[in-house]
């Protein structure tokens, strides 16, 4: 659990996504042995209600591939560029999550593993279970969303979360911030994680709960968030002074560069997420070698 004041936490972004597959089993398996503290994830919900490991709400042709129908002649293949919530756990399963589709520079530093399949977070909390690292679960959604849609699935990410025994070592994260609002309303007992980035940040902005983007800090604190995770571009050193007085820690986001690291730490955030858990500094620095 972050603690304002401690050990600057390391948290590996869709497991260590510069190094192996993101949002895949072997990713975490290897952002775990490199030591982090906790590994962030992106869920969506399948059509038939299953929670499963994906970053974008519609199967993206950058880091997925289609292999085969689930079924001879299925009307919805090919699957990738489909919404996940458009199509089942079967159906899902026969992507391939192994190999970086785009020429980027993440397919330049990944490791690809071609046959990884998505995972569901069920798979996730069964491989992470027995190890000490928490997880912080991204639910992707928008305001076009209803209340419905996103009370149906917080609950089902809860549940997963419960039947794992991970409540405790879990925080959900949303940029959408009804989704704070509802896990404080109906599952106080997972920690809740405030997103925010300069476009959900803008006037007239539908990603905060209703509530005007002024005061950031103060809002993320009115709906019941129990950490702020901002980019690492708009995060300053009043930023973070202005969350910790609301008790609230930093978790900035996604910082790759070890100098951008080093500077962020001078700064007094609680923890760093990157897509190279492998270029945090060693050893661990806490508030004592803060400047």
């Amino acid at each position: 659990m972050i603690t304002i004041g401690g050990t600057v936490e390391l948290h590996g972004h869709r497991g260590a996504r510069g190094l192996r597959p993101e949002n895949t089993l072997p990713g975490f398996a290897h952002a775990a042995d490199l030591g982090v503290d906790v590994i962030e994830l992106d869920v969506g919900l399948s059509a038939d209600g299953a929670v499963v490991l994906g970053h974008d709400q519609v199967l993206s042709p950058a880091n997925l591939a289609d292999t085969a129908p689930a079924w001879p002649d299925d009307p919805a293949f090919p699957y990738v560029g489909k919404p996940v919530r458009e199509l089942t756990l079967a159906q899902l399963k026969t992507v391939d999550a192994g190999v970086r589709q785009r020429d980027d520079a993440f397919a330049r530093t990944q490791r690809p593993l071609p046959g990884t399949p998505i995972p569901t977070l069920a798979e996730a909390c069964a491989l992470l279970a027995p190890t000490s690292v928490g997880l912080a679960v991204e639910l992707k959604t928008d305001p076009d969303w209803t209340d419905e849609e996103i009370g149906l699935f917080t609950a089902a990410v809860a549940d997963v979360l419960a039947k794992a025994g991970m409540t405790g070592r879990s925080r959900l994260l949303a940029f959408d911030w009804r989704v704070l609002v509802e896990a404080h309303r109906n599952h106080p007992a997972l920690r809740r994680t405030a997103l925010i980035e300069r476009k959900t940040l803008v006037p007239g902005t539908r990603w905060l709960a209703g509530l005007p983007p002024d005061d950031p800090v103060a809002a993320a604190a009115a709906v019941g968030a129990t950490a702020l995770s901002p980019e690492h571009a708009i995060t300053t050193p009043g930023l973070v002074e202005d969350a910790h007085t609301l008790a609230l820690p930093v978790v900035v986001w996604t910082v790759n560069a070890p100098e951008d690291m080093t500077r962020l730490i001078k700064y007094g955030v609680d923890a760093l997420v990157t897509d190279y858990p492998d270029r945090f500094p060693a050893p661990r620095p806490t508030t004592a070698t803060r400047a």
